[in-house]
């Protein structure tokens, strides 16, 4: 096969990866938690939470967003 035959696969697998719908509260908490190990977050974790689902139209209680923040918190802390 030659290079140009691959090609049409590549918009494909990019839509895919980009495809904002497959957020969950749960993916999200994960990514949150990666980017404050590395440093990225330094915000407060629930008000993170809370734009993310709001960008991805996930709706949450406050409580559920505070206490999956302080879950978050204790994950990173230890």
């Amino acid at each position: 096969m030659t290079e140009s035959d691959e090609t049409p696969d590549v918009p494909f697998d990019d839509s895919v990866e980009g495809a904002s719908h497959t957020e969950t509260p749960e993916s999200i908490a994960e990514e949150i938690r990666d980017e404050i190990r590395l440093g990225h977050v330094q915000d407060d974790v629930s008000h993170v939470l809370e734009e993310r689902f709001e960008e991805e139209g996930i709706d949450m209680r406050p409580e559920e967003v505070d206490e999956l923040a302080e879950e978050i918190e204790r994950d990173v802390s230890t």
